[in-house]
């Protein structure tokens, strides 16, 4: 008896710590094609937002919180007055910021693998890059056969252009 309730009391100490363990939470986030490893905050706002740290955020982004927004070098996106909350939340000692709401503001696409707690932000608006014009360049590319056909061959006429590529 005694060989195993001293082995359930050593048992019980070994596992005493895990709680404390699972409560650290880490996620990854790829920001700019860089990878940072964060301890995110368990969502005060109940949503699936991930909010982190302002120092994670200068950390993973480079983006300050600053009274004129959110800001990087001389780039600054202001935030909301009225939607403040949205964005900061304050636990002293931490200031929490929402970085999904940031990203629906500068019209940045995100993904999430909840599985994986990976998150991954794509260019935000303002690095995205535009089309001069709608109109697709001319081409020439041989059919099956070996015949050239050239796009401006089918001006006019509606085409559906199937493309594919290896890398």
């Amino acid at each position: 008896m005694k060989a195993s309730f001293s082995s359930g009391v050593l048992l019980l100490s070994l596992l005493a710590p895990l709680p404390a363990v699972a409560k650290d939470i880490h996620a990854t986030v790829v920001y700019d094609d860089k990878t940072t490893e964060i301890n995110p905050a368990q969502n005060p706002d109940g949503t699936d937002a991930l909010w982190i740290t302002t120092a994670d955020l200068a950390r993973a982004t480079r983006f300050e919180v600053k009274p004129q927004g959110v800001c990087r070098d001389e780039l600054c996106f202001p935030l909301p007055k009225a939607r403040q909350q949205e964005f900061l939340h304050r636990r002293a000692p931490v200031t929490w910021f929402n970085l999904t709401a940031f990203a629906a503001l500068v019209h940045q696409p995100v993904a999430h693998d909840a599985a994986l707690s990976t998150w991954y932000f794509g260019l935000r608006s303002d690095q995205q890059q535009r089309l001069a014009s709608l109109r697709a360049p001319d081409f020439t590319l041989p059919d099956m056969n070996g015949k050239p056909h050239s796009l401006s061959d089918f001006r006019g006429k509606k085409v559906f252009l199937v493309t594919w590529a290896s890398w």
